[in-house]
């Protein structure tokens, strides 16, 4: 009887699959807002069987609570949107979070520079 092959990378595929159309979804619809107008998502990892998605967003300003707080609460209305894009039985929860990943990664170079 031949095994059957587990599909070992779904959970990323399904969380690039939300982060795009995340993405898109902010892109198109909040361009006109002052505050998510500048939010890129930079991540995504799927948890829980696929019933979670954290997407990882960066922002270029420095009030980084304020824009959480909004996403946090458009998250309702983005993943309604999702959901209608999405080709899957169940649309997974989102959550956001800020990456501050290239903060560091300038400071580090500061501090490297600093160092010659």
């Amino acid at each position: 009887m031949p095994k059957i092959k587990s599909d070992s990378n779904r959970n990323e595929r399904i969380a690039a699959k939300v982060q795009t159309i995340v993405a898109e979804i902010i892109r198109n619809n909040y361009a006109d807002d002052p505050i998510l107008s500048g939010v890129s998502i930079v991540g995504s990892v799927a948890r829980g069987g696929l019933q979670f998605v954290r997407l990882f967003f960066h922002c270029h300003t420095d009030d980084i609570d304020t824009v959480q707080r909004r996403l946090d609460i458009e998250t309702r209305t983005i993943r309604f949107q999702m959901g209608q894009k999405l080709d899957q039985k169940y649309v997974p929860q989102i959550r956001f979070t800020y990456d501050d990943t290239l903060e560091r990664a300038e400071k580090m170079d500061a501090l490297l520079s600093n160092l010659k």
